[in-house]
């Protein structure tokens, strides 16, 4: 579906606009509402699992409820975005910074790329979007900031959560997902 190329654009100035507060606020939830009530939501977590938020319900209760939770102070700065309007698609590419920083003063941050791929669906909602980031730095920056007494209350629960080993929701294995990634 072709948008006008000025809609794509206010579309996501709205979103960075609203991600910015959310940062702020340190609540992600908002962004559920710059969704359709059907979208899909969802990213890999390596060879064995996917990630998938189905409705706006799920995007915000899971993917920006429980899998934002813990990173209250982080920020996504957007480096770049692309935008095709004939195919109704963005394309956003992000840092992720904690808001902890190390004893020399510099803040934790991911290494490498993240971004998300986003489709247009009129009306400044989204249909669905798919996030890709790299696990082993994600990994490895929780390591340094759990070794640093640095996580956040919030994100130490994460990580008990996914070692005990219980079904998490929007978890599922490869292939298994109610939507597929592509």
């Amino acid at each position: 579906m072709t948008f006008p190329r000025a809609e794509l654009e206010e579309m996501v100035q709205l979103w960075l606009d609203t991600n910015r507060r959310c940062e702020e606020l340190g609540d992600w939830k908002p962004l559920a509402e710059l969704y359709t009530e059907d979208a899909t939501y969802g990213w890999n977590l390596g060879p064995g699992q996917d990630f998938m938020a189905v409705g706006r319900d799920e995007i915000r209760d899971i993917a920006l409820g429980q899998e934002m939770g813990g990173l209250d102070g982080w920020e996504y700065p957007y480096q770049q975005i692309l935008i095709d309007e004939v195919k109704g698609e963005v394309v956003g590419f992000w840092k992720q910074v904690a808001d902890a920083t190390r004893p020399d003063g510099t803040k934790y941050e991911v290494a490498g790329i993240g971004g998300s791929w986003f489709r247009y669906d009129g009306n400044m909602q989204w249909s669905w979007q798919r996030d890709w980031f790299d696990l082993g730095n994600v990994t490895s920056i929780f390591i340094e900031m759990m070794k640093a007494d640095v996580l956040s209350d919030g994100m130490k629960g994460r990580l008990e959560r996914a070692a005990s080993g219980a079904k998490i929701p929007g978890f599922y294995p490869r292939g298994e997902a109610p939507v597929p990634l592509w």
